[in-house]
This record gives C-alpha cells, sequence and structure tokens, in this order.
C-alpha cells in the first residue's frame, strides 16, 4: 500500500532528477568542438554539410549521444563516417576539453529537421486551401 507521502517501492531514483550544470556545459563543449572539427579538420567527403543539432550527455559524463542532420545525404553513409572519425574526434576532446574521462560518442541522425519541414510543408497546404476556398 501506498499512501500520501508514502514512496513506490517501483520508483525510479533517476526519474525525474534534474541533471546539473556541468553535464550541460560539458554537452555544450562537446557540440561546439565537434562543429568546429567537421568544418575544419575531418577531410571525409561524406561529413560535408554535416551539422551536429545537440549533445546529450549522461549524469557521469561517461557517453555523450550526438545528433547529427545532414541534407541531400544519406544518413547511413553518413553515420558510418561519423562513427570512423569517432577515435580522432575523442582524442581531440581530450586534449581541449581536459576531462578525466573522454565520453564515449554515439552518433544518431536527428530527425526533427525532416518532420519540422514535412509539418511546414502541410501547414502550408492547408493555408493554400484555405485561400482558394475563401
Amino acid at each position: 500500500m501506498t499512501g500520501k507521502g508514502s514512496r513506490s517501492r517501483f520508483a525510479l531514483p533517476e526519474l525525474g532528477k534534474k541533471t546539473g550544470r556541468r553535464p550541460a556545459r560539458v554537452a555544450d563543449s562537446i557540440k561546439n568542438e565537434i562543429a568546429m572539427l567537421l568544418l575544419r579538420k575531418v577531410k571525409d567527403p561524406r561529413l560535408y554539410n554535416v551539422t551536429i543539432t545537440a549533445v546529450e550527455i549522461t549524469s557521469d559524463l561517461r557517453l555523450a549521444r550526438v545528433k547529427f542532420s545532414c541534407f541531400g545525404q544519406d544518413p547511413e553513409k553518413v553515420g558510418d563516417g561519423l562513427a570512423s572519425a569517432r577515435g580522432f574526434m575523442r582524442s581531440h576532446l581530450a586534449r581541449e576539453l581536459g576531462l578525466r574521462y573522454v565520453p564515449d560518442l554515439e552518433f544518431v541522425y536527428d530527425v526533427s529537421l525532416e518532420r519540422q519541414a514535412e509539418m511546414d510543408k502541410l501547414f502550408r497546404e492547408i493555408a493554400e486551401k484555405d485561400d482558394q476556398a475563401s
């Protein structure tokens, strides 16, 4: 039985817990460094026109999920290119950020920009139909 004010035995301790400012700062630094690497140092043609949209990092700073978008390119090929440059990026992050442990990088294609473009297209079509009906 759980009464008012008592804890459920199924409560997850990490659920709803706010992360501190440090993981957010480290994630922002990782995002900026990887974006600069892609612009200036990475020569892989699969990684041209790739945008880093977000970086999410665990509270223990061991894993960073790097979200990317790429227009006009196959996301799988871009993901393969990013995976092949992972070691180079981690060594650069180790030099630049001065962390005790450099987080492992996991690259994930960010579909939110595509979804936003689809929604914009739908809204434009609805607006055009409304204009024609008036």
